[in-house]
């Protein structure tokens, strides 16, 4: 058995503690979880960043439909956008009253799972994790877009700054809920006022005189098809990514202050308000300086360039459109990892994700999106483009779940009102149930196709996770194991006997420590001692130096002519285990601690592959007996 070092790292530990402490800020107790609860003002910069940002791109990605026909089909963005608006409004009526009859929080996989039972549960949670992680993905590459539109020559570094975006997001929320709010509350806040000063400038100076026709290459203009009802449906869809995020405040209700479901609804209205008023103001905008979509910029930078020339309010505009789509990114950091917390805490979804860190965030659900997010803009090469597609069917299958879900509650609840409100849901449900089959029907070929072939995946992954929890439950049951009622013990299933064997590297002062406590585990149970002997002679001095200090128990040396340690160890174990089928094998280790961080990487680590090897097996407890250095 080659020595086995480890480290007790303190002053690593010391260090990493620090630099965490610096990024993320002091731990935070759970008794202040109240305090960090946010107002109205920065509840809608955290939950509302999503649906508002969608304003940068909704309008374009209808344009980009309609300019298959030609010029002349632009003007069909103005109805298009004003039944978007009439299904916001639809939308957001329904979502006030999830809200009131589910105050805790949970949107569409509570709602989906109380009243439509498991599998509409799980349909809907799992609709609701993919859609965030594209709401992640999609809005950063918007992001970095925006900024590409801005600044050409960082077109070739879109996937790096991403990636690296997603990584301030995530830390940003690491911070805690409180504080995220008011890092993204100056963009949010900025975005909005810059775009209103951009519409009303805008058409102030069109109705003053400005008429502007923004040029294009000939093939963006020259219809390739003509104006059919798939190609309107085509573009509607599209433009209900502008819808994604509505239902972000219904799933975070508790992070409101008091009185909780009464803030969000408010909030709620005013996020509805705004979103409204931009996309219209946007799209409006759009048809009357005559912009069309451009591959090399985005429409609200043409929109920009018109009315604001190329001076300081035109990278102001950009800049805090880029700003907003970023954070836009927060609405499913604040969401994604709450509601990974509640189906954890179904468990259907790991343990770990229902946890809070220092900062009483959830912090493994933020790493978790960090990395999904991360992977899909890799992958996509952080175009925006290829990303839609996919985006709006798992928030549209979540919107239908959700209404037909309320619908029956109020059916059960029935008290007063409660046919008025079943029928708004019912309103909601019909209307996102035709716009779930629009976007599947036209955008299915484009990708839609694989968020509708994840969901039955990752519903199977959920239940699998479940059918572990519930029998490992199951099995550790102390109802399992018979009590002696007379003795008032419980009688196991194997007998506490011990068969001790002691690895031994060399004989020093670790190795006498570690043989002393195996004797007092032992209590006169059975001892051995093994040497993997891949070197003959030093093998020959530890057999004279364990007959020279007399320890009471043989030492056997097990050859090992290929320099293995792990496998001649375990092969002897399989021996001994064969031996007895009623004791436990207790492995002792001897190791030392390092004083420094540094000195773990002088030695080698044969202890921790050896742990990993037997964690799994039956009847096996492996100790390790540390002697700390100086």
């Amino acid at each position: 058995m080659a020595t086995v070092g480890t480290s007790e790292r303190i002053d690593s530990s010391l260090s990493i503690k620090g630099l965490k402490r610096l990024i993320l800020g002091r731990p935070i107790d759970t008794k202040r979880m109240a305090e960090e609860r946010l107002i109205k003002t920065l509840g809608l910069a955290v939950f509302s960043s999503d649906a508002l940002s969608s304003v940068a791109y909704a309008t374009e990605e209808i344009l980009l439909i309609l300019v298959l026909a030609g010029a002349g089909a632009l003007s069909l963005s103005l109805p298009i956008a004003g039944a978007i608006v009439l299904l916001l409004t639809i939308i957001s009526i329904s979502y006030r009253q999830v809200i009131l009859a589910y105050p805790n929080g949970g949107g569409a996989y509570i709602v989906a799972k109380d009243n439509l039972g498991e599998n509409a549960g799980l349909i809907a949670g799992a609709s609701l994790l993919i859609d965030y992680t594209l709401t992640v993905a999609v809005s950063i590459a918007a992001g970095v877009a925006a900024i590409t539109s801005a600044i050409p020559a960082l077109q070739e570094h879109k996937v790096i700054l991403g990636v690296s975006l997603i990584a301030l997001v995530a830390i940003a929320n690491l911070r805690g809920v409180r504080d995220s709010g008011k890092i993204f509350a100056i963009p949010t806040y900025s975005f909005v006022i810059s775009l209103s000063a951009l519409i009303v400038v805008g058409l102030v100076r069109y109705f003053m005189g400005l008429r502007v026709i923004v040029s294009t290459s000939p093939m963006e203009t020259i219809a390739v098809q003509g104006i059919t009802l798939f190609l309107i449906l085509r573009a509607f869809a599209s433009g209900c990514a502008a819808l994604t995020g509505v239902e972000a405040i219904s799933n975070g209700v508790q992070s409101f202050r008091k009185p909780e479901a009464k803030n969000a609804r408010t909030t709620l209205v005013w996020m509805a308000a705004i979103l409204g008023s931009l996309f219209v103001g946007i799209t409006v905008l759009s048809n009357l300086l005559g912009i069309k979509p451009n591959s090399s910029e985005t429409v609200i930078s043409q929109l920009a360039r018109v009315v604001f020339g190329s001076g300081i309010f035109y990278y102001v505009v950009q800049a805090t459109t880029a700003s907003i789509l970023v954070v836009a990114a927060n609405t499913s950091f604040a969401d994604f990892p709450r509601v990974a917390s509640i189906m954890a805490g179904d468990r259907y979804m790991p343990t770990q994700l229902k946890n809070r860190g220092d900062r009483l965030a959830f912090s493994n659900g933020i790493i978790l999106l960090s990395a999904f997010a991360s992977l899909l803009i890799i992958f996509f090469g952080g175009e925006t483009h290829r990303l839609i597609p996919l985006y709006a069917v798992g928030v549209f299958t979540s919107f239908t779940l959700s209404q037909l879900g309320m619908v029956r509650h109020w059916h059960k609840d029935r008290t007063a009102g409660w046919r008025r409100k079943a029928v708004i849901n019912a309103v909601g449900a019909t209307t996102t149930f035709f716009v779930l089959i629009v976007i599947a029907l036209t955008k299915f070929l484009s990708g839609a196709w694989i968020v509708i072939a994840i969901v039955p995946v990752l519903i199977c992954v959920f239940k699998k996770i479940n059918g572990h929890y519930v029998s490992t439950s199951r099995e550790l049951s102390v109802d399992n194991l018979n009590f002696d009622i007379e003795t008032l013990e419980f009688k196991l299933p194997l007998a506490l006997r011990h068969n001790v064997v002691v690895l031994v590297s060399k004989v020093h002062i670790g190795t006498v420590q570690a043989i002393e406590y195996a004797k007092s585990l032992a209590n006169g149970d059975p001892i051995r001692a093994l040497h993997v002997a891949t070197d003959r002679q030093a093998a020959k001095l530890i057999e004279h130096e364990w007959v020279k200090y007399g320890f009471g128990f043989d030492l056997e040396v097990l050859p090992s002519p290929y320099r293995d340690i792990i496998g001649p160890v375990v092969a002897r174990l399989r021996e001994i285990d064969k031996e007895d089928d009623n004791d436990i094998i207790t492995v002792v280790i001897p190791e030392f601690v390092c004083r420094r961080w540094w000195q773990h990487f002088l030695h080698n680590q044969t202890s921790i592959l050896l742990k990993a090897r037997l964690f799994f097996w039956r009847k096996v407890v492996v100790v390790s007996v540390p002697y700390h250095l100086g």
